[in-house]
């Protein structure tokens, strides 16, 4: 009898050891070992999203610094590869706002008609006055100065087609002049109630008829660059021999003796198109030497912006000056008793 007591005593012992051993085994964390792992889950976590956070942006600042650059490469370098072609086919070579088919539009005697007064289709600057015709500048832009606008002329005697701003070609020896005019609009579908408002940077182009007509294609204008906040222009003229004087259009037109036009300096303000995640972004640019600040939006440091200025000099509108000079006696001596 106490063997068989002995050995269920022994058995009890043993299945209890058993049972300990067992849930020894699979027992799991304890709470400060979970706090811990918990904390350092959080801490990893955090600087994950840190780094991501910091990637993004620099991935973001540098596609919204690309878009800028290549409107600034492309966009502008086919607008300047344009504006050289002004007075082309003209045989005066001189360029002011009185010369018919001038290369630089600035009155309607330019276009071969001096009653021709729609502003909205030459070339103006901010604060002029005048009428401004159906899709005429309007002086648009983001900044608390307006915007300009260029109108340039042009004949193709080239012995090779071209196309106008617009794509539409323009033949070889066409007796007609090509206009093409330069300015700020609002993008197709953009609204008109923000302070900042979505502009880009057209160009519309047109032709003077062989009666002295300007004809417009009609609509908006194809878009040169897709983002702009301002787009400004001077004059380079030659005020004498040795000085040349940058001076708005509108200053040109007040001058009682207008001189001749070989230069043209523009000047663009370009955004991306894509936001920033961060908002710390330039509100002030200077422009053709005069400060722009960006109106007051909520939107307004959003995006990337840059402001590229461009001189470009007028090819077909070359000016001589012949400087008369006195001539010098070279004076001799004679040798004496030389003959």
């Amino acid at each position: 009898m106490s063997d068989v007591s002995n050995n269920k005593y022994s058995n009890k012992k043993h299945l209890s050891s058993e049972y300990f051993r067992h849930h020894s085994a699979i027992a799991g964390f304890t709470l400060i070992e979970l706090m811990i792992s918990l904390v350092l889950g959080l801490l990893i976590s955090a600087a994950v999203i840190q780094v991501y956070i910091i990637n993004t942006r620099t991935i973001t600042v540098q596609q919204s610094a690309s878009e800028v650059q290549d409107s600034s490469i492309f966009a502008l370098q086919t607008i300047e590869d344009n504006v050289r072609l002004s007075n082309l086919g003209n045989p005066v070579t001189a360029i002011n706002s009185t010369i018919k088919h001038g290369g630089i539009v600035l009155t309607g005697s330019n276009i071969g008609n001096s009653s021709y007064a729609n502003t909205g289709y030459l070339t103006v600057s901010a604060g002029q006055t005048g009428t401004v015709g159906d899709k005429g500048w309007t002086g648009l832009s983001n900044t608390n100065t307006n915007s300009d606008q260029l109108t340039i002329q042009y004949k193709n005697i080239t012995s090779n087609d071209v196309n106008d701003c617009e794509g539409t070609k323009v033949d070889s020896g066409s007796t007609e002049w090509v206009v093409e005019r330069y300015f700020v609009r609002l993008a197709t579908n953009a609204s008109t109630t923000p302070a900042l408002k979505d502009l880009v940077l057209a160009c519309d182009a047109g032709r003077v008829t062989a009666t002295d007509t300007l004809v417009d294609f009609g609509g908006n204008g194809e878009v040169m660059i897709a983002a702009v906040d301002q787009f400004k222009v001077l004059l380079g003229v030659q005020t004498d021999i040795s000085n040349l004087t940058y001076i708005t259009p509108k200053t040109y037109l007040e001058l009682t003796d207008k001189p001749p036009i070989t230069t043209v300096k523009l000047g663009v303000i370009i955004r991306s198109t894509t936001p920033l995640l961060t908002d710390a972004d330039r509100v002030s640019f200077t422009v053709l030497g005069v400060t722009n600040t960006l109106k007051a939006d909520a939107t307004r440091t959003k995006y990337y912006r840059r402001s590229y200025e461009s001189t470009v000099l007028l090819r077909n509108a070359r000016v001589m000056n012949i400087v008369a000079t006195q001539p010098k006696l070279v004076s001799t001596t004679t040798a004496p008793g030389g003959g």
